[in-house]
């Protein structure tokens, strides 16, 4: 259980959204009540974290009491009365969304991003926007704008970027649930770090129009490659309850086709590959440890485990084909001087070069032909993927190379380090665990296994198949009911 400095007005504000559901909709409590608990909870600790940049408390407290009564009515809907914010790279009528640029600091939009109105439209009580790094494009959570945000486990770390905002504010219970964005492990790198359930979603699943990137006035009706919005929980049982609502076309009067049912419930005879490191993108000694961990509760609970299964894709060219693509997108946002400035750099670099500079570079500078090779290279790696998961359900694999780091603002993002079993690496390596589920557009859920050594969060990521998202929700489950999962930081607990 959790201490009594995660109770507010007697409601637990840590309990799972899916537990605050029940709650409501039995009246122990009203959408008022929770919602009124929550403000006291964002006064109480954000102070300190500056996870939520944005609110408008009259707006949330209206739709509070409209949740109240389609509760009494009997006509609740299926997120009626909890109350979540919304990572500041999607657009929220009515609120300021700056996707953590200064410029659109007072950019107030009419309409709200696909998946917010489908939010909107379950009952879900919108309060504000958590903090971002400027266009999403850092794995820390601060800006010009908004300023830092801090990790609820150690307030001196980040908690990831960039949906860090969003991750702390699950991880405190300041809200029910969140709605994340995740183009290089920006959903799966927060949740590991801030020890909470993130969702990258299979790739088209959930509209991403209204998200920054793109630049609002760049827009395009289809989603940007490789973009997906996903739900961020403190239970895998949450992101069963959010996905069904956030999935479909931008047209929220669509519904979605009903997702594929999971592979399998529980983990006898679940066929797992165990990714745990590898030589092209080294991994801290403890986070390779945990992802051996979740894979040996998964085999005590029944599970076939193997440590040598590979898809016949190389590391190397997942990663450099996601690279440049990933780079495409980001540049095609950047102000026209700034794009042009990191194209010129392509020549210095050899064609053969993976270096991050290099990979930035020639991705800034993508072609239509380039954009073809990669194209029909992706197809190639995504077959490959297919034939793996016709023999294995799931791959385990490191969310992140590490734990939550240190606050590191650096202006130049290349001169920026990590420290990988006490050796420095490229700063941008954060990418590397990112590639393999992003690269060919498969789900990806970060699910929490346990704390280090130095009581920081540890998480696994699971892939799964393609459109199979309810697949790795599953896996995450059996973690939880193996012993793994979400866990109260300490400045949660302590009024």
């Amino acid at each position: 259980m959790p201490s009594d400095g995660t109770m507010a007005a007697g409601i637990d504000l840590t309990a799972s959204a899916t537990v605050l559901r029940a709650a409501l909709l039995a009246r122990r409590f009203s959408a008022t009540e929770l919602l009124e608990a929550t403000f006291a909870r964002i006064d109480s600790l954000n102070p300190r974290l500056n996870a939520i940049v944005t609110q408008d408390r009259d707006a949330a407290r209206a739709i509070a009491l409209a949740s109240d009564a389609r509760i009494a009515a009997g006509t609740a809907r299926p997120l009626e009365g909890l109350p979540i914010t919304i990572k500041d790279a999607f657009d929220v009528a009515g609120l300021p969304s700056s996707g953590g640029l200064p410029a659109y600091r007072e950019r107030v939009p009419a309409e709200d991003a696909a998946a917010v109105a489908r939010l909107r439209a379950a009952g879900a009580v919108i309060i504000g926007k958590t903090n971002a790094p400027v266009f999403s494009g850092d794995f820390q959570s601060y800006n010009p704008a908004h300023g830092v945000t801090n990790n609820p486990w150690d307030e001196a770390r980040s908690p990831g970027g960039s949906s860090g905002g969003a991750a702390v504010a699950v991880a405190t219970g300041m809200s029910a649930f969140e709605l994340g964005s995740d183009l290089g492990s920006s959903i799966r790198w927060p949740a590991h770090a801030c020890g909470v359930f993130g969702l990258k979603t299979s790739w088209g699943l959930v509209s991403t129009w209204g998200a920054i990137p793109p630049p609002p006035e760049r827009r395009t009706p289809r989603n940007a490659d490789l973009m997906v919005a996903g739900p961020i929980t403190r239970a895998a049982e949450d992101l069963d309850l959010i996905l069904p609502v956030i999935a479909g076309p931008r047209d929220v009067a669509h519904a979605s086709a009903p997702l594929p049912e999971p592979r399998f419930i529980d983990a006898k005879g679940l066929r797992v590959a165990l990714w745990a490191d590898d030589p092209f993108a080294p991994v801290d000694s403890q986070v390779s440890a945990v992802v051996r961990e979740a894979a040996r509760r998964l085999a005590e609970a029944g599970a076939i485990v193997d440590e040598t299964a590979r898809p016949s894709v190389s590391f190397a060219d997942a990663f450099e084909v996601y690279a440049l693509l990933n780079h495409a997108v980001v540049a095609y946002g950047l102000p026209p001087k700034v794009r042009a400035r990191i194209q010129a750099q392509a020549s210095r670099f050899s064609p053969n070069d993976l270096s991050h500079q290099a990979l930035q570079a020639r991705g800034a500078r993508m072609t239509p032909g380039l954009y073809q090779q990669i194209a029909h290279r992706r197809l190639a790696q995504k077959r490959q993927w297919a034939r793996f998961f016709g023999r294995y359900d799931v791959v385990l694999c490191p969310p992140a190379p590490v734990a939550a780091i240190p606050h590191d603002h650096t202006p130049d993002i290349h001169a920026r380090r990590l420290l990988v079993n006490g050796e420095p690496r490229p700063y941008l390596d954060f990418l590397h665990w990112a590639a393999l589920a992003t690269g060919s557009d498969l789900p990806a859920l970060s699910a929490p296994v346990m704390l280090s050594r130095e009581g920081l969060p540890l998480g696994v990521q699971i892939i799964a198949p393609f459109g199979e998202d309810r697949t790795a929700i599953a896996v995450g489950a059996m973690l939880e009911r193996a012993g793994s999962g979400f866990a109260v930081p300490p400045l949660s607990s302590s009024p």
